[in-house]
């Protein structure tokens, strides 16, 4: 399965209990694993499997480790994940990290060097790690690469997306995240969704010169979708849309600093 868009699978959002499948092609998958939970604030959790290296990208909260780990039971053995993409430091995103490396204590933590030094107050510090800094571009097995973008203050002055060269997938974090209680998997009516959008982004976005400085670094990218950690994704079609939501986009000091100082 590859897709130029995520709607040619008709029913890629309709029996969310499974592991969603995003994307298949030589010897490289991606799947959504959720999180499931009755709440504005949902996590997504996905999975990329590329040979014999399986990548979690933003593992979740503790609680969220029983689901997150059953759901790639459904896929491969939980022991067999080789690396977690943690892009910033916040417990929704990571603090599972401990029990994955009580699961499998060789697997390796992908990060930037500033959230690296707020990991190990999660309670492990005896891990290997990769520093995104010094690795911006990882080789896979298969030959693909995955780029790691920092995205500084968009919302932590440590925070990087990272871009599938393969799929044209950018997994963004917390931006473009969204906050809503009517969730779909796919985004289906973006200019409905930009309420969802500023429910986040207002209050937890540094500034629009962050969001500027950070799209300007997407210009060369061939983006098929945006997989946010929060709230739904957004498809081929939405890309340059939600890339100018960005640029556009008055937040965080813009709100609160208005005046000239």
């Amino acid at each position: 399965m590859k897709l130029q868009s995520l709607r040619e699978a008709g029913n890629i959002d309709r029996d969310l209990s499974l592991p969603t499948p995003l994307f298949e092609a030589s010897n490289h998958a991606i799947y959504w694993l959720g999180i499931m939970e009755d709440a504005a604030f949902r996590c997504n959790c996905y999975l990329l499997i590329d040979g014999e290296r399986a990548i979690l990208f933003d593992p979740g909260s503790r609680p969220h480790f029983a689901q997150c780990v059953a759901r790639v039971a459904q896929i491969m053995a939980p022991t067999s994940v080789t690396d977690l993409v943690i892009c910033h430091q916040d417990p929704d995103v990571g603090a599972s990290m401990i029990d994955w490396l009580d699961l499998n204590p060789e697997l390796q933590i992908i990060t930037s060097p500033r959230t690296q030094i707020l990991l190990p107050y999660f309670g492990k510090s005896d891990y290997q790690w990769i520093n995104t800094v010094e690795v911006p571009e990882l080789v896979l097995p298969s030959g693909h690469q995955l780029r790691f973008i920092s995205a500084p203050f968009l919302h932590s002055p440590a925070a990087f997306t990272t871009f599938d060269a393969c799929s044209g997938f950018l997994f963004s974090g917390d931006i473009w995240a969204a906050i809503t209680s009517n969730w779909s998997l796919l985004v289906h009516d973006f200019e409905g969704h930009r309420a969802n959008m500023d429910s986040f982004h207002l209050h937890y976005m540094a500034s629009n010169r962050a969001c500027r400085g950070f799209t300007a670094k997407l210009k060369s990218l061939e983006i098929n979708a945006i997989l946010p950690q929060h709230g739904s994704i957004l498809d081929r079609c939405f890309v340059p849309q939600a890339i100018d939501y960005l640029e556009q986009l008055q937040c965080g000091m813009d709100l609160e600093y208005p005046q000239k100082l």
